[in-house]
């Protein structure tokens, strides 16, 4: 295993097209870090510069102790596994994890032992003599993993290896490779748009957008503790909600919001620093972290829609022309059209600026 490590790496295609700005990012050896962001963020380019599928425009690559710029994708002492499959569909599960082996010229009996420690790790030693049409997705995509583990490479670079399994088999997959990490303690770099891989597989995620790094650290900080508006909503499901506007002191302190009309009361426990009263910004709460029908200061909203996933209830509501979602444990004793209260957990508060960027004040504070 071996470290990561982007200085200034950047990537811009022709006609100026920003694919990746300038990044400096390390990834620590035996970590495994995710990449995450939506669709066009630049999360698989930066994956692909590491791997030598993509030439950096600009900036220094290294793997443990060497620049690899200028060496060979099959020198880089990486394994690669795709969102697609990518098994020769003529060879059997055996043959396809010994295939990378044999063009390296390793002896027979090491391969053997590659492989067989490989399927035993895996569980798939049933499957060696199969060929790839005879497996389920889930199977093949075992059969991918191993071919990586065979090359005992430094690095291994996951690009998305589970869009293409059904909902139940990637649950299944993320803990086999949760599992593998823990048992092989080697260096991964992973790549999804989706976040819960990300949050329940993430020693540190790097939340991308636009090309650029929005903030790297371990699950849990960002989601306490967003960097910015964008890592807030993007991280959590469901998302985290957002109430424009302005907070006042008006016998305690109050939300005013954008519409002028809708004011929202405080805890007293929660004391912003005085320079941002009276100043636009974006109050950030997870719906987690909203009660209905507590004790607290509230404000009355009409429900719009329920959802019922059985050991926990959303509720769905407009305030002040924002949608609003709560979550609340167990089942909930209400009905479209009810008006219920809603109040805030005092120490879940986040306040951003407003604009783009949308940086969380508190952190900057």
């Amino acid at each position: 295993m071996a470290q990561v490590k982007l200085e200034q790496v950047s990537k811009i295609y022709p006609g100026n097209v920003l694919a990746v700005a300038p990044t400096d990012l390390l990834i620590r050896k035996g970590e495994l870090t995710v990449l995450v962001g939506p669709s066009g963020c630049g999360k698989s380019t930066t994956l692909r510069m590491i791997a030598g599928l993509e030439e950096p425009t600009s900036g220094q690559i290294s793997i443990g102790d060497r620049v690899v710029n200028d060496v060979e994708p099959r020198d880089r002492d990486i394994a690669m596994v795709f969102q697609s499959y990518a098994l020769y569909p003529h060879m059997s599960v055996a043959d396809n994890l010994a295939f990378g082996l044999r063009m390296r010229k390793h002896s027979p009996d090491e391969i053997k032992k590659r492989v067989a420690d490989a399927a035993r790790v895996l569980d798939i030693e049933e499957l060696l003599q199969r060929k790839p049409g005879a497996l389920s997705g889930g199977q093949r995509q075992r059969v991918a993993l191993g071919r990586a583990i065979v090359r005992d490479p430094a690095v291994f670079l996951f690009d998305e290896p589970l869009s293409n399994l059904d909902a139940k088999m990637r649950v299944q997959m993320r803990t086999e490779i949760a599992r593998l990490h823990h048992r092989l303690n080697a260096t991964m770099i992973y790549v999804t748009h989706d976040q819960t891989e990300a949050m329940t597989l993430g020693q540190r995620i790097v939340v991308m957008k636009d090309g650029h790094v929005q903030q790297v650290a371990p699950p849990l900080e960002l989601y306490e503790w967003p960097a910015n508006r964008f890592v807030g909503g993007f991280i959590g499901s469901p998302a985290m909600n957002f109430l424009s506007g302005q907070l006042v002191q008006n016998d305690g302190l109050v939300l005013v919001c954008d519409d002028g009309e809708t004011v929202w009361p405080l805890p007293s426990a929660f004391t912003p620093p005085e320079s941002l009263l009276a100043r636009d910004l974006v109050l950030g709460i997870r719906p987690e972290h909203l009660i209905i029908g507590g004790d607290g200061p509230s404000v009355s909203a009409e429900l719009s829609v329920l959802e019922s996933l059985g050991n926990e209830t959303l509720a769905y509501f407009q305030v002040a022309g924002q949608p609003i979602t709560t979550r609340s444990p167990g089942q909930m004793n209400a009905a479209i059209d009810d008006r219920l209260s809603i109040s805030i957990s005092a120490d879940h508060i986040h306040l951003f600026a407003t604009g783009a960027e949308g940086v969380n004040l508190q952190i900057e504070g």
